[in-house]
């Protein structure tokens, strides 16, 4: 079966031992399918970049249980390999709680655990630490041995290495400190593939790694493929199974386009939504406002994800089309649904990382500055009918930003949302062809979503524009 790695707190080095196992499988011609606890957008687009395979997030909260077992089984079994990254520190849930953590992934799944250890400042306390994690729970945890990380030299090395073996658990790699290693990242975490210009060569470096420091003969068993679930079918299909059947487009054309914004400013995206779209019959199309292009050709619905759009501000206010079209867009009953990043290209004014003001699309009314982090899972009310939702809705979404409003005009908010620690507050923007917020949600965990996308585009009349060269968007990672 396959093992969670996992850590004590984030930036110990769960990613980078994944990365040197996916690149190492990769090296050998081996297909293995990588996992990502959590809602993170970044470790799992680096994580498919090395493996070649599509990472899939396995949450609790945002999908439910049921999901996390079909996706993981589903998707697992049809890899040579398979691992899971856990996120932030072993038992870190929702709040206080283990509610959603690596170890309530591992103990659903019934998976071992990898422990990778950030070793740089310890010697015998290793293994009280190590104790620790191992005994505590619930939920309990198999621990299946440990990898230990930024050692600083052979007597470090041999010093804890004697800790471990005398609480009996094994030691499974030693990776070494050195500057190398270290992951750029910025405020919301990891930098995207994208970015990472010397990402070949790293790739090379860590499969090295997995074969100088890495014990293969006691990992290689804790990535084996889980076994697929008897007369389970396609996770996809059983997210619609209470869904309307798919669309046909009038005519019998085929799918219905729908725009989504792809480039370095938008690209928070979990994989399922564009199955789930493909599923109800919609044909994503990949569309760059920051290369100014106009919206595609015939498009019925314009998606704006997540992303970074407050580096690339000013060149996105230049993109003068591609904002000209989104206002069209939005005038003429086009559905526009915009999370996080994307929402604030729907703005006013966008400020850059050094305060200055850029023009958007103008959509919605209001300014957007640096601000405070906000931060976890929320628990979403609807509280007006708009274009995917319905009054006195729940459902279960994930903020992430640094960014806030100001200058918003009064009116009746998209969403009451409640997190722990955290005030309920109104939050977004609903219309009849309109929904923009803060929140992330996972399609999986609300198939009506995509459902009720589609149905809506089926009633838009697409904008009339030139014709473009756009081609359907790929899956490959």
């Amino acid at each position: 079966m396959a093992c969670l790695i996992a850590a004590p707190s984030s930036g110990s080095g769960k990613t980078l031992l994944s990365l040197c196992l996916a690149a190492w499988a990769r090296r050998q011609g081996l297909q293995l399918q990588p996992f990502k606890v959590g809602p993170d957008y970044l470790d799992p687009q680096l994580l498919s970049q090395v493996s070649g395979r599509l990472c899939r997030n396995l949450d609790p909260l945002l999908c439910g249980p049921e999901w996390v077992e079909r996706s993981f089984h589903w998707h697992g079994s049809r890899a040579d390999l398979a691992l899971v990254e856990g996120v932030m520190g072993l038992f870190d849930g929702r709040g206080p709680s283990s509610e959603g953590s690596s170890a309530a992934v591992a103990a659903q799944l019934g998976l071992p655990v990898v422990l990778v250890v950030e070793a740089s400042r310890q010697a015998g306390s290793v293994a009280a630490l190590v104790r620790g994690f191992r005994d505590h729970g619930p939920p309990p945890v198999r621990l299946a041995g440990v990898v230990l990380n930024r050692v600083g030299s052979e007597r470090h090395h041999a010093l804890l290495a004697e800790a471990l073996a005398s609480i009996e658990v094994p030691l499974l790699g030693v990776l070494p400190h050195h500057p190398s290693l270290e992951l750029p990242s910025r405020h919301l975490g990891l930098l995207p593939p994208g970015e990472l210009h010397d990402l070949e060569q790293r790739q090379e470096q860590w499969a090295e790694l997995a074969v100088r420091q890495l014990n293969l003969e006691l990992l290689l068993p804790l990535l084996a493929p889980p076994a697929a679930q008897v007369g389970a079918g396609d996770p996809i299909g059983w997210c619609l199974r209470d869904q309307q059947p798919p669309l046909e487009a009038s005519g019998g054309s085929g799918p219905l386009p729908v725009a989504i914004a792809s480039d370095a400013a938008f690209h928070f995206r979990y994989p399922e939504a564009g199955e789930l779209l493909q599923a109800v019959g919609l044909e994503p199309v990949a569309w760059s406002p920051l290369a100014d292009e106009p919206l595609p050709a015939g498009c019925r619905a314009v998606l704006l994800p997540g992303g970074y759009p407050e580096l690339h501000a000013a060149r996105l206010a230049a993109s003068r089309r591609s904002l000209a079209d989104l206002a069209r867009a939005a005038a003429g009953g086009v559905p526009l649904v915009a999370e996080c990043g994307g929402l604030l290209l729907l703005g006013e004014q966008l400020a850059d990382g050094d305060g200055r003001l850029h023009r958007m699309a103008g959509v919605l009314p209001f300014q957007a500055r640096k601000g405070g982090l906000s931060l976890g899972y929320r628990q979403a009310t609807a509280r007006a009918a708009g274009l995917l939702v319905r009054p006195g809705e729940t459902f279960s979404g994930h903020e992430f930003h640094r960014w806030q409003l100001e200058s918003v005009a009064s009116g009746d908010g998209l969403w009451q949302l409640e997190g722990w620690g955290t005030a309920t507050r109104s939050e977004g923007w609903t219309a009849p062809n309109v929904h923009a917020s803060w929140l992330h949600l996972h399609w999986a965990g609300c198939p009506v979503i995509p459902s009720r996308l589609a149905a809506a585009a089926a009633r838009a009349v697409p904008l009339p524009m030139s014709a473009v060269s756009s081609a359907p968007m790929s899956p490959s990672p």
